[in-house]
């Protein structure tokens, strides 16, 4: 897996609208961006390019708009992510991590449970 920059959180924001629009133009994402929040075209087009030069992104100039692209799914994105809070918070371990997330948590489903409990079969029968 690439190892990129994390993602401010508002590189975040634009990728998770990157990650269900994409490919996209700068126009494209602004669209949605101003649907939550206020922010000019500009703002939008120069958080894009800082975001293509620490290699977040991708962009293809062949046309006159140019179209950007996550370099890393949204899974990929979260992998990463998540080791390096789990090491640089948690010491490497994942039962704490996972057990801090758990245990302060009193918005749990039980569908999530469900699921949790699934994986952990999965991975013991693995």
């Amino acid at each position: 897996m690439t190892n990129l920059p994390k993602p401010t959180k508002t590189e975040l924001a634009i990728l998770n609208i990157m990650w269900v629009i994409s490919p996209a133009t700068v126009r494209q994402i602004h669209e949605e961006i101003i649907k939550t929040g206020k922010t000019s075209y500009t703002t939008t087009l120069k958080m894009l390019q800082v975001m293509h030069q620490k290699g977040l992104v991708t962009r293809n100039s062949e046309h006159k708009a140019h179209i950007y692209e996550p370099t890393l799914s949204k899974k990929e994105t979260q992998k990463q992510m998540l080791e390096d809070l789990k090491n640089r918070l948690f010491g490497g371990s994942i039962s704490s991590l996972v057990m801090q997330a758990l245990g302060t948590s009193d918005e749990t489903k039980q569908s999530e449970l469900d699921e949790i409990r699934a994986l952990i079969e999965k991975v013991e029968n693995s």
